[in-house]
């Protein structure tokens, strides 16, 4: 498996085609910066309409923190500098309320170069306080997706959404398009993840898988079982050594329109 390399030249290419840039550079790749350019180029590549990308660090046997909910070292240096590049040819990343209330994450691009992405948070009964780092920091839009109403700060924008007992994963979906957004990062945490996964909203999920045992703590995703095997979900499934990470990318087969059967539980 050969190693990614995210050398200046591809990244330069990847973020022009962001832009809306045409045509290949006429020069020849190296064997990483092919591999570089087939992981990223699919999420730099012109979108007609929404493009969903989900990632998550684990460890080998599955888990994405500690009892106590130590998460911070469970990617390695390239898993970490991977997550940035992905938020970097985001226009929007999203998070639960509770990833955000646990790790209070910036959510900026510093391990690539690039801007960093809106900043979304689904925070139904605004459990959300406004000095969390990714409403207080104001280089980039902030976005909070509720089914209250809570004051927030100053340039913080709030979608309203209704609620039975969750929101409408669809509908949000629908509101950032309207927003906007076309090219959508959702990193966590492992129940959000899930629910987008179930929903049938996500193009491609990253699942970078760091070399460790944990023994115990929460699992990564948590889905809905199946019965067989022969009924699980099986995805297109590339591989590659970012170097501290293997990283899983899962290609699906998402309905972003039609019917709205899934819901936010966060």
């Amino acid at each position: 498996m050969q190693n990614v390399d995210v050398s200046a030249r591809v990244w330069s290419h990847l973020l022009a085609l962001k832009e809306g840039a045409n045509g290949t550079p006429d020069v020849t790749w190296t064997e990483g910066e092919a591999q570089a350019l087939a992981l990223y180029g699919p999420l730099a590549a012109p979108v007609d309409d929404v493009m969903i990308v989900a990632q998550i660090g684990q460890s080998l046997d599955g888990r994405i923190a500690t009892e106590s909910g130590d998460a911070q070292d469970i990617s390695g240096p390239e898993g970490l500098a991977h997550l940035h590049r992905l938020r970097a040819l985001a226009d929007a990343v999203v998070v639960g309320v509770k990833t955000a209330l646990h790790d209070d994450p910036q959510l900026t691009v510093r391990l690539a170069y690039g801007e960093s992405p809106a900043r979304v948070v689904i925070d139904p009964k605004g459990r959300l306080c406004n000095s969390a780092r990714l409403l207080q920091d104001t280089s980039t839009r902030r976005i909070v997706v509720q089914s209250c109403e809570t004051d927030r700060p100053a340039g913080v924008e709030t979608l309203i959404l209704p609620r039975t007992d969750w929101i409408c994963a669809h509908e949000m979906i629908m509101a950032l398009r309207e927003l906007g957004f076309r090219r959508i990062l959702i990193e966590g945490g492992g129940v959000t993840i899930a629910q987008f996964l179930e929903a049938g909203l996500l193009h491609r999920l990253h699942v970078a898988v760091a070399p460790l045992l944990i023994g115990s703590g929460p699992q990564s995703l948590t889905t809905n079982p199946v019965p067989t095997l022969a009924e699980a979900l099986r995805p297109e499934t590339r591989f590659y050594n970012l170097g501290s990470d293997v990283l899983f990318d899962c290609a699906l087969n998402p309905h972003i329109a039609g019917e709205k059967e899934r819901v936010f539980n966060v």
